[in-house]
């Protein structure tokens, strides 16, 4: 061992300072490096004899498709990793796996992986050698310092960010920008206002009654393996769980609601204000813990009044709210449309409120307890930073950044200006594995392994009732000799900088070794010895974590009332869905050839209309239109739905990327574009959900110019056959020829 560190250096550099970590001396355990652990560790590279040749056999990781962070199971063979599934001993995830994490294998093999490092030369980026990118780096970041350099990520969590936060650290700066366009940072807010805890833990399986605001639990969501488990329970309960979803457009929870209500975009804060007075004024729930203000503010809103601005019908209204005093304990919740508002943390809040009213905080919202490792816990993403960053860009506050796991090129409205700002940052470095919009506009890009041939660690931000962190491990051998791990490149940017407390580091699994055994005995589930602990950490995928019981605060917080909004227009929804989800899926083409789960489109974007509002602008279903707002305009396809509020349109996000590989460039258009910069007054989130929109028509039907999934013999299953037959003189004709 090359040097020691003081005790507080080696839990900082390890991940494990603030968990109150027992540990019997100060020196750093022994360094074991890849070469020395393969023959116990690594099977998957080194086969062992029980390893028959066209046999598959199963290793456990962890899933990076989304910000959920599921442990899966990878089925290789050959040393090839084939399938991917859920993995059985994850609670949050049971043995499940949507399409974004079966569709891992196809970014894994994609044809159009970086596989060489590249440097801009004369405008055009060209292949360098690892050892000239990692001097340019070395040079450019050695003249940089305090805030003038940043990260810009996804959400992040584990020993990987263990390390870029260090990295900031001797960097001097604080800035670290997490962007993601799916995310519940406004949700986030208010729970820590009226709850005091940001992230607790949703029970939907506890409830005998869902409202749902909008909240696509089961398809574009923060966790929909985990939620779709738990909704499966909520319906097979002995009480049949009950489910209303209140929403704009019909999300794919929606489709599976026993009541699904159409309402006016921005209208949602009345009708919670109008449920919260039924319950106060007519059903007499007790208004304890409520401001004066607040409870003021709800006498306001009558049954008549809210029915007539939020476009509900009375009835319905007071049928849900008496079902929600009856059906106990209940679960109401918010989602997108309802935080991506200008008024977002208003209107979330007064959703919020209803659970507290109810009773429901402790019983279906519990705390997920205090996380014992706080440098290991996510870095959430969410659009606020978006915005910030673009300003910070724009004054040219910045004069190197490094991305990793994020697109702003691609997700930042035009509004923003955040193309032209690229260009008044000094220095871009791209740790990408797509040549995607951003990494595209870098001046300097590193090529990184798939989280199939990665090490790392994840922690969930939506924990199942066992709170765990997720142990992700190379299922293969990396495909491309010149990829490296983002681990990797994380600890030679701290060597560059930090050499002493970094350099006894052989490689990422050689800290990640150190990490692990240094972790509290009271984690290692009586493990007789680091190495024990290990291997059974790979084995299962997951190390539990106890974080404790804690008692959850109820409180309700003042918010603003409800502004209503007169603006011209329809109101524009840009909608993720499960597949594409926010674009980062576009280059899969088995998520490409997958229908949206409501209108059946693949391979292309449409907008989404009701047809009563389609006929009075003279609109027929697949004409082309073109959808415009004051910051620009697309042109796509009209399909005509019925689960649309007549003042909305929709238009599903995913396409139109400028880069991005053979199998998403050119597609669709990107409705993040000709998005308003507007955002909530309190979180400064970005008002996704609320830029106004005409559209006109511009061209005739067209069926052969988008491709909508069983619909060529209609849309109704009745009088088709299961199996399409002919008769066999037909065949026989053609034999020969």
């Amino acid at each position: 061992m090359s040097g020691k560190m003081n005790r507080r250096s080696f839990l900082k550099v390890m991940g494990w300072s603030g968990a109150g970590v027992a540990l019997t001396g100060c020196d750093m355990p022994t360094t074991v490096t890849l070469e020395e652990g393969k023959e116990d560790v690594v099977s998957y590279l080194m086969p062992e004899e029980y390893v028959i040749p066209g046999v598959g056999v199963w290793y456990a990781s962890t899933c990076t498709q989304c910000a959920a962070g599921c442990g899966i199971h990878g089925r290789v063979r050959e040393g090839r990793v084939l399938k991917l599934e859920g993995n059985p001993d994850t609670a949050m995830n049971n043995g499940k796996l949507c399409m974004m994490g079966q569709a891992g294998v196809q970014g894994h093999y994609n044809p159009d992986r970086i596989t060489t490092p590249m440097m801009r030369t004369g405008g055009s980026l060209t292949p360098i050698s690892w050892e000239k990118a990692l001097g340019v780096l070395e040079e450019k970041l050695g003249t940089v310092n305090g805030d003038s350099f940043a990260w810009f990520t996804g959400t992040i969590s584990g020993h990987q960010s263990v390390l870029l936060t260090n990295h900031l650290d001797a960097m001097g700066s604080t800035n670290h920008y997490a962007h993601e366009v799916v995310n519940n940072a406004v949700s986030r807010a208010v729970n820590q206002d009226m709850l005091g805890e940001a992230n607790p833990r949703l029970r939907l399986d506890k409830a005998k009654m869902i409202v749902s605001f909008g909240a696509d639990f089961m398809g574009a969501s923060q966790s929909p393996v985990q939620y779709a488990g738990q909704y499966a329970k909520f319906r097979t309960n002995k009480e049949r769980g009950l489910l209303v979803q209140i929403e704009s457009k019909m999300s794919l929870t929606g489709g599976s609601a026993d009541l699904w209500l159409a309402i006016k975009p921005g209208t949602e804060a009345v009708l919670a204000l109008g449920m919260a007075n039924l319950l106060l004024n007519k059903i007499k729930i007790s208004d304890a813990g409520i401001p004066a203000d607040v409870r003021t503010l709800i006498n306001t809103y009558d049954i008549t009044k809210v029915a007539r601005v939020t476009g509900v019908a009375g009835d319905r209204i007071q049928r849900v709210t008496q079902l929600l005093s009856e059906r106990a304990p209940s679960l109401v919740l918010a989602g997108a449309g309802v935080e991506g508002q200008v008024q977002g943390y208003a209107t979330t809040a007064a959703i919020m409120m209803l659970n507290h009213i109810l009773g429901n905080v402790g019983k279906t919202i519990e705390s997920a307890g205090d996380f014992p490792f706080p440098q290991l816990m996510a870095k959430q993403g969410g659009t606020a930073d978006l915005v910030a960053f673009a300003k910070a860009a724009k004054a040219k506050k910045l004069d190197a950044v490094i991305f990793h796991g994020s697109n702003p090129v691609y997700s930042a409205p035009k509004s923003l200006g955040l193309t032209e700002a690229m260009a008044n940052i000094g220095f871009k470095v791209a740790i990408s594995q797509f040549p995607d919009e951003t990494t595209m506009a870098a001046d300097l890009v590193l090529p990184v392994d798939s989280y199939l041939e990665d090490w790392g660690t994840q922690v969930p931000v939506d924990q199942a009732e066992a709170n765990a962190i997720h142990v992700q491990q190379p299922l293969m051998e990396k495909l491309n000799a010149e990829t490296k791990g983002l681990g990797d490149i994380l600890l030679t940017l701290l060597k560059q900088r930090k050499k002493d407390d970094y350099g006894q580091f052989e490689d990422y699994y050689a800290y990640l070794r150190n990490a692990f055994a240094a972790m509290p005995t009271s984690v290692k589930n009586d493990a007789k010895s680091n190495d024990e602990f290990w291997n059974t950490a790979l084995q299962t995928g997951v190390i539990k974590v106890d974080a404790g019981t804690k008692t959850l605060q109820s409180t309700v917080v003042s918010f603003a009332a409800p502004v209503e909004d007169d603006t011209a227009g329809l109101t524009l929804l840009p909608s993720p869905r499960l597949g594409l989800f926010d674009g980062r899926h576009a280059n899969l083409p088995w998520l490409q050839e997958a229908p949206d789960q409501i209108s059946k489109v693949v391979w292309d974007s449409w907008v989404e209309m009701h047809p009563d509002t389609a006929a009075k602008m003279g609109i027929g279903n697949l004409d082309l239109v073109e959808v415009s707002s004051a910051q620009g305009s697309v042109k796509l396809r009209v399909v005509l739905l019925k689960g649309m509020h007549a003042d909305a349109v929709a238009i599903p996000l995913g396409q139109g990327h400028e880069a991005y590989g053979r199998y998403a460039k050119g597609l669709g258009v990107n409705p993040l574009q000709i998005l308003d910069a507007t955002t909530d007054g309190k979180t400064g989130e970005l008002a996704m959900y609320s830029t106004r929109v005409t559209v006109k028509r511009v061209g005739p039907a067209d069926s052969l110019s988008i491709v909508r999934m069983g619909t060529g013999a209609g849309d109704s299953q009745v009088g088709r056959k299961l199996v399409g037959t002919v008769p066999v003189e037909q065949v026989r004709r053609t034999e020969g020829t």
